[in-house]
């Protein structure tokens, strides 16, 4: 019997049809929610992905602008940048969008965004709160999408087993610290994974919980998969298909075709986790405005 599909496209929709009226009540106050797009340099997917959130912007009434800067940008230019951006009243997020020209240190750039207006959560002050359960703070996108899933899906995470496969600091790392703490939609077991583990295969086999965030294309297969587990893919790549229009296609980190006929729960690749990161980057930007009235 096939998965029961976690609609991450159903879910990103109720979300905003949430923050439609919390934006309405921030325009009674005289404030429209503003966010800022940053993107260097000329990467094909990040010129989709930001095509993707200011439309998203545009729907919800959230005012966005976006300042490309060309490949040979400097680090001390984008600081000069960032630091205007910073100081505008009418914005209250700002997003750097990823990969960085390789003469632009990432760490650097993200501490220099203000706490309070970095929507996509990676200042070490946001970071720093997340980790010691401290909610005042924004969480990463991509991992705080996969909670809202889990969430609004009926999963019970509460001494459950979770295998978050991948370390990063944008999705693994604050996804276990995410379902460890106490509270809502937490209080999990969680073991993360990574290409130093012995034996993933036999990590993977306990999960009732199964994240996969490693960068390599369809790399959970069906023989890796409880029966009756929910499994989560977050994994964006792209391999060579002759049949495809452009000779390629995208897939996750995970064998959709085989591994939905084991797992319980299963979210698809497109239309799972991709639409959360949209939806938990919008209710960022709209907290953010809200803070601004306190």
């Amino acid at each position: 019997m096939a998965a029961t599909l976690i609609d991450g496209r159903a879910i990103a929709a109720q979300i905003q049809r949430e923050l439609t009226a919390r934006v309405a009540q921030l325009k009674q106050h005289g404030v429209t929610p503003g966010l800022a797009f940053v993107r260097v340099g000329e990467d094909p997917a990040s010129k989709v992905y930001v095509g993707r959130k200011e439309k998203a912007c545009a729907e919800l009434g959230i005012v966005s602008e976006t300042h490309f800067l060309p490949e040979a940008t400097s680090e001390a230019e984008l600081l000069a940048l960032l630091a205007k951006l910073n100081s505008a009243s009418h914005l209250h997020g700002i997003l750097v969008q990823a990969p960085l020209p390789k003469q632009i240190r990432e760490s650097v750039i993200y501490s220099s965004v203000l706490p309070q207006k970095d929507v996509d959560g990676f200042h070490p002050v946001n970071i720093g709160k997340l980790m010691l359960g401290d909610v005042t703070g924004f969480h990463p996108c991509t991992p705080a999408g996969v909670m809202e899933l889990l969430v609004r899906s009926g999963v019970k995470t509460e001494g459950a087993e979770v295998v978050v496969l991948g370390r990063g600091n944008i999705v693994g790392k604050p996804m276990a610290a995410m379902l460890c703490q106490k509270g809502r939609a937490a209080n999990a077991t969680v073991t993360i994974c990574h290409s130093a583990t012995r034996d993933i295969k036999a990590h993977c086999l306990r999960a009732d919980i199964l994240i996969a965030a490693m960068g390599v294309a369809e790399f959970v297969k069906a023989d890796m998969v409880k029966p009756g587990a929910v499994v989560i893919d977050v994994g964006v790549n792209r391999i060579s298909d002759p049949a495809a229009k452009n000779g390629s296609r995208l897939v996750g980190d995970v064998d959709f075709a085989a591994v939905e006929k084991v797992a319980g729960k299963i979210t698809p690749n497109p239309g799972g986790v991709g639409p959360m990161t949209i939806a938990m980057l919008l209710q960022n930007t709209v907290r953010a405005a809200e803070k601004s009235l306190n």
